[in-house]
């Protein structure tokens, strides 16, 4: 059996050198963390020691190297059968020793990136795998959990596995601007695809600034293939009791934007095929400016393929996409598709919305209300 000793400054890294250097057969033998370096007892840093073995029989494929085919003096022979290097002998003598304490382990802990884990920990990745997770994500979020799982000797609960897998997911999170829509720039422009509730999800936006915000807000609307869109959207404008204006052409969206040039807000609700052209790009930034008068936001179908969204994506790149909404999350049970794309692109949420009615149904889309939504129903008192 060949053992060997890492120092890694996250479980994250240990794990990728043990995976590179042994293999995914390998096991881990022991876990800890340690504190090096520092002045005068203080600013150490902490790094994770592991101890991580794999059984050469386990790889027959591997090529033999020459030092195995040198004979090695008696004394560099291990009585278990193992052999080491004549450099690392020293080292692998010592770490065979603390194998005798820890054989009880071998049977139920090993590295198993898409395969097992200890018990507790293989329902969390399972659930990850069922909710859609991305495969690299899920091993980032596994390696932190497997460390904190040794580093507490196994004797955690379900309750405490779940809520390091919640703290994992709001550090993901958190590493975008999750629920704070600027609405900041006077021009609210909502994009995406036909039939991911778009044009409801611009009345919901429109009528929280309005009812909740009391702010004068207008409509305009380029979306002119659909006429459903245009009735649906005229439809809202009378409930809500707002102006709303209908541009064919460029020469019609400058006039709508003189006539509502008081308005504190004008919400547009665009056509998404029309930004596969670069030259209606082009042509809209003559009237509006994309950076200085105008806030984007990208609307994407909880529904969707991880694939489709990824694409989608792409199809709005040539315009500076603020934050993106995510709609008809009561139509899906999956929600892997909101940590993947913020974790892909650290663009945050606005919004997310889980019904038609307007203008309720909608919801900032913070970092606990995202985890509130992958999780059910539990209370989460954390600040984002």
């Amino acid at each position: 059996m060949q053992v060997k000793k890492y120092m890694a400054p996250s479980m994250a890294e240990a794990m990728k050198r043990i995976r590179e250097e042994l293999g995914s057969d390998a096991i881990i033998l022991s876990s800890k963390a340690v504190y090096i370096g520092g002045f005068l007892g203080l600013f150490k840093k902490r790094n994770i020691e592991i101890i991580a073995a794999i059984d050469p029989v386990s790889q027959p494929n591997q090529m033999v190297t020459k030092q195995k085919t040198k004979k090695l003096p008696v004394k560099q022979e291990i009585s278990s059968n193992s052999t080491v290097t004549q450099e690392g002998n020293n080292e692998s003598a010592d770490l065979l020793k603390e194998l005798e304490g820890l054989k009880d382990m071998i049977k139920t802990i090993q590295i198993a990136s898409e395969r097992h884990y200890p018990g507790k920990l293989q329902k969390i990745k399972d659930y990850l795998t069922e909710q859609e997770v991305d495969v690299q994500l899920r091993s980032q979020i596994m390696d932190e959990l497997l460390g904190k799982w040794f580093a507490l000797k196994q004797q955690s609960t379900d309750e405490e596995v779940q809520g390091w897998l919640e703290e994992a997911l709001f550090e993901v999170l958190e590493k975008a601007q999750n629920g704070k829509p600027g609405l900041q720039k006077k021009y609210i422009n909502i994009v995406g695809p036909t039939g991911v509730g778009k044009t409801t999800t611009l009345a919901k936006v429109a009528a929280e600034t309005m009812l909740r915000h009391g702010k004068k807000v207008a409509f305009i609307t380029t979306d002119t293939y659909r006429i459903a869109a245009i009735d649906q959207l005229m439809t809202y404008a009378k409930i809500l009791n707002v102006p709303i204006e209908v541009a064919y052409n460029l020469e019609d969206l400058k006039k709508a934007t003189e006539r509502f040039s008081h308005y504190d807000f004008v919400f547009i609700d665009t056509a998404g095929r029309n930004f596969r052209n670069p030259q209606y790009v082009k042509d809209l930034s003559e009237i509006i400016d994309f950076t200085d008068e105008m806030e984007t936001y990208l609307v994407l179908s909880l529904t969707s393929k991880q694939k489709d969204m990824e694409d989608i994506y792409r199809q709005f790149a040539s315009i500076p996409i603020k934050q993106i909404i995510f709609t008809k999350a009561d139509e899906t049970s999956t929600f892997g598709a909101i940590f993947n794309f913020i974790h892909a692109h650290k663009l945050g949420a606005a919004y997310i919305t889980n019904g038609q009615n307007v203008p309720d149904d909608i919801e900032k889309a913070t970092s606990s209300q995202l985890l509130k939504t992958a999780f059910g129903d539990k209370k989460y008192e954390r600040s984002s």
